[in-house]
């Protein structure tokens, strides 16, 4: 768990510049679509739904945004229709990365996704190469300024998660999907501020990088996370924690 530990320790910090903020809720608007879309616009009947509005809210998405995305899913107002895929691929030094996009042009994204990972020492692999290396958890990150750690692993696990994990500047609190929500909701219930919470891709063992290898791996999963397209980004690499402070300084 470590791995997954610290990319999403640097995501946290990434995800809070200002500048990125535009590019953050028009991935999250496609996430609420998609979800409305396949699920339908009842929050409370729709897992993926709530999970991705809850999300947008603690960005402080404004709510006629995420109405006007629900709306969009649901059909009752005129909106773009897209694609959920999911690419499998390896990163410098063997590094296994999943990359999940929502595109309405497939063609152009596979190309881009491969042309990114070409030129930062990786490569594209086939359905099924890397998948069987993660699993699918609920995965909610608390800044560790937020609350002692003896009191967030016993509202957790009271709750029903599963782990809780050092992710550098955050603790990481891991559960199974469905339990998501009600971890997240204990949590606040008692007072500690959630950071952010999703269903991702945690890898079930890593490879620790240093030096070169772990800043080319560093710089290849930024520019994924960078794409318009792409989603999310999980990787099973795992970086000392004076390497990640070091790159991203």
């Amino acid at each position: 768990m470590s791995g997954h530990s610290k990319w999403s320790s640097i995501k946290h910090k990434k995800a809070l510049k200002d500048a990125k903020r535009g590019k953050i809720f028009t991935k999250m608007i496609k996430e609420i679509t998609v979800a409305a879309r396949m699920g339908g616009g009842d929050i409370n009947a729709n897992p993926r739904l709530r999970t991705a509005v809850t999300t947008a809210k603690a960005s402080s998405m404004p709510a006629d945004n995420i109405e006007r995305a629900i709306k969009k899913g649901t059909g009752e107002l005129e909106g773009v229709s897209y694609e959920e895929i999911n690419y499998e691929a390896y990163g410098p030094a063997g590094v296994a990365i999943m990359v999940s996009v929502l595109t309405d042009n497939r063609n152009r994204t596979v190309a881009e996704i491969r042309n990114i990972f070409d030129k930062n020492g990786g490569n594209l692999g086939a359905t099924g190469c890397v998948a069987w290396m993660f699993s699918k958890k609920g995965l909610i990150t608390i800044d560790k300024s937020a609350a002692a750690e003896e009191r967030v692993f016993e509202v957790a696990l009271e709750a029903g998660a599963d782990d809780i994990g050092d992710g550098g500047e955050v603790f990481e609190v891991t559960t199974r999907p469905e339990r998501l929500e009600d971890v997240k909701t204990a949590l606040e219930a008692a007072g500690i501020v959630v950071a952010s919470a999703e269903v991702a891709m945690v890898p079930q063992s890593t490879v620790t990088l240093r030096g070169r290898e772990a800043e080319r791996t560093l710089k290849l999963l930024e520019v994924l996370e960078d794409h318009d397209d792409v989603q999310k980004v999980a990787a099973n690499v795992d970086i000392p924690q004076e390497e990640v402070e070091r790159l991203s300084a």
